[in-house]
C-alpha cells in the first residue's frame, strides 16, 4: 500500500458511515414530519442556555442548543393548548450511538406544563461538545441525577403509551 490515493481511500470508505451517521439526529415516530437534525439545522431554531453541574457536582457549565418542545412541535407533535387528553400518553424515547436510551412524557418538555428546560446542546461554555460526549447530547435542567442527560443522541422517537 504504497499509493497515497489507495490509503485515503481505505480511510474514508472506513470512517465516513461513523461520520454521517453520529452527526444526524432522526425524530421519528408519532409525528407529522419527521426531521433528520444536523449541526446547520439545530442553528436555525432559538437557542437556549442551561447552567448544569459536572457529574460530580462541583464546576458549572453553560450548554447551549435547542428545547425538546421546539424540536418537536416543528416535527408536527401535539404540544402546548393541544397537549391534553389521549395526547398526554405521548412520550419521547431519546437514543444515544450506543444504545442507551431515556424517556421523557411529552408534558415534561412542554411550556405550559413545567419551566424546567430540557435541551439538545451542541455546545458546552461556548465550544463543541467534546468526542465521547457530541455532537448532541440531552441536558436537563435541575435534574439530580445526570443519568437523562443523554451523550451522543442520535434519535428521537416518539411514541403512544398502549
Amino acid at each position: 500500500m504504497k499509493n497515497p490515493f489507495f490509503k485515503l481511500l481505505v480511510a474514508a470508505l472506513f470512517f465516513i458511515p461513523f461520520l454521517t451517521s453520529a452527526q444526524v439526529v432522526k425524530v421519528t415516530g408519532e409525528v407529522l414530519t419527521p426531521l433528520d437534525l444536523d449541526a446547520a439545522a439545530l442553528h436555525q431554531f432559538t437557542q437556549t442556555t442551561v447552567v448544569r453541574k459536572d457529574k460530580d457536582g462541583k464546576v458549572d457549565h453553560t450548554y447551549t442548543g435547542v428545547t425538546l418542545s421546539d424540536i418537536l412541535k416543528k416535527a408536527g407533535v401535539t404540544m402546548e393548548d393541544a397537549l391534553k387528553g389521549k395526547n398526554l400518553t405521548k412520550y419521547v424515547i431519546v437514543e444515544a450511538s450506543d444504545n442507551y436510551q431515556v424517556v421523557f412524557a411529552l408534558a415534561e418538555l412542554d411550556k405550559n406544563y413545567t419551566d424546567r428546560l430540557i435541551i439538545l446542546a451542541d455546545t458546552v461554555d461556548g465550544k463543541p461538545l467534546p468526542d465521547g460526549e457530541g455532537p448532541f447530547r440531552i441536558i436537563v435542567q435541575g435534574e439530580k441525577k445526570p443519568a437523562r442527560c443523554v451523550r451522543q443522541v442520535v434519535g428521537l422517537r416518539v411514541m403512544f403509551a398502549k
